[in-house]
């Protein structure tokens, strides 16, 4: 086998759609609380004007980012794939970014520049785990999706199955 080829999954995850639909739904109560506030017709005829000027603020404000949300999502921000070649003697990361000039993002490297891959792992209330490859100029470019951690299990596989693909070390960080 010549070619080895990694998934990466963008935006489009579970939790991205939950959270998109709920901020939507929690902004659209919101902003409509407060458009009846502010017009007065409140179900419980309150009639406090700056309540209502800011439940509006905040309702546009969940809308807004849920939309931002919904745009991720519709151009799988994120997403791509990592490209082993030993017979070109590549290594190809692939991501789509945000629509515009630079919407593509493809970063090519030579096999016999990698120095090694690197395993990043960090426990606590954010965790991290993230695989690298280390290049032999010192820089650490990264392999892993961000958003979901993987277990260290998973890391650990992956990040042995591409050393061994590419005949060199693993080192841990």
């Amino acid at each position: 086998m010549q070619i080895k080829k990694y998934t990466i999954k963008g935006s489009r995850r579970f939790s991205n759609y939950w959270w998109a639909s709920i901020i939507f739904i929690g902004g659209i109560g919101f902003f409509l609380v407060g458009i009846l506030s502010f017009l007065n017709l409140s179900l419980d005829n309150i009639y406090f004007i700056p309540q209502g000027a800011i439940m509006t603020f905040y309702g546009m404000t969940a809308i807004l980012i849920s939309i931002f949300l919904w745009y991720t999502i519709f151009f799988d921000v994120g997403s791509g794939y990592n490209e082993f070649n030993k017979r070109d003697g590549t290594i190809t990361i692939f991501r789509f970014g945000f629509p515009g000039k630079n919407r593509i993002l493809k970063l090519k490297y030579n096999i016999n520049d990698i120095a090694s891959i690197k395993i990043s792992i960090q426990d606590g209330l954010s965790p991290k785990r993230e695989i690298y490859l280390k290049m032999k100029d010192k820089r650490q470019i990264p392999l892993t999706k961000v958003g979901e951690p993987i277990s260290i299990s998973e890391i650990e596989k992956q990040a042995s199955d591409i050393a061994l693909f590419l005949s060199i070390n693993v080192e841990g960080g």
